[in-house]
């Protein structure tokens, strides 16, 4: 049976989590400004909880992004270690499809405007639909200010997951429900990459790489007349 391991440090909450015969073990915290220190003890703990060493471990999952770029950093730099070391492959998975994935698991919501406050008065925010038990993108992942966020084409209906919905005097999107305390949570990312490692869409460590959002959507200056 398939074995994978994910870590995720994108926002204030650290976890980890090993997908083993066919069983999940798990740590999660929510401890800000403490990933760098508790992730690789999570990890160990799972390791030895469910008797594997890493290199039994199939293929390594990282939340890529977007979130607190220290925290995205931290996660990249720590599967691209452990990849490296092991020589197993690497796959990303989107923090926003995370937490839709999580408003799926823990609230059964299929259809998911999934948002995390991404400081500076803006939010980064994605839409997503359940599609045979994992969770996928409609559209574009962005980041823009609270009254930008829209749903996505075709979506009439959606529930709201993550902190960018701390916002919702300023978003103008109608959700059925919406639940700003959910942060991504390693539990999902295993749900998520299943379908990614059963196709063969893996990464070389090298090749892991995060993604801010917020960088794509840089603008130059106007040089000055």
């Amino acid at each position: 049976m398939t074995t994978l391991l994910a870590l995720d440090t994108a926002t204030e909450a650290c976890s980890a989590a090993l997908l083993h015969d066919g069983k999940v073990y798990h740590r999660y915290e929510v401890i800000p400004r403490l990933h760098a220190q508790r992730l690789l003890p999570m990890i160990d703990e799972i390791l030895v909880e469910a008797g594997v060493v890493l290199a039994q471990v199939d293929a390594l999952v990282f939340g890529r992004g977007p979130g607190a770029f220290t925290g995205v950093r931290i996660a990249t730099g720590m599967v691209q270690g452990l990849a490296f070391a092991s020589g197993k492959p690497v796959i990303a998975i989107s923090n926003l499809a995370a937490l839709a994935q999580r408003a799926w698991r823990e609230y059964g919501a299929q259809e998911v405007c999934a948002a995390i406050d991404a400081r500076m008065d803006e939010v980064y925010w994605g839409c997503y639909r359940l599609h045979e038990g994992a969770m996928q993108l409609v559209g574009e992942e962005r980041v823009s200010a609270p009254e930008s966020v829209k749903l996505a084409e075709g979506m009439n209906e959606a529930a709201g997951s993550g902190t960018g919905w701390q916002y919702a005097d300023r978003i103008t999107v109608k959700v059925d429900h919406a639940w700003p305390e959910l942060l991504p949570d390693a539990r999902d990312l295993l749900a998520l990459a299943m379908p990614r490692w059963l196709t063969g869409d893996t990464l070389d460590a090298a090749d892991a790489q995060p993604v801010y959002l917020r960088d794509q959507v840089a603008t130059p200056k106007p040089r000055p007349e």
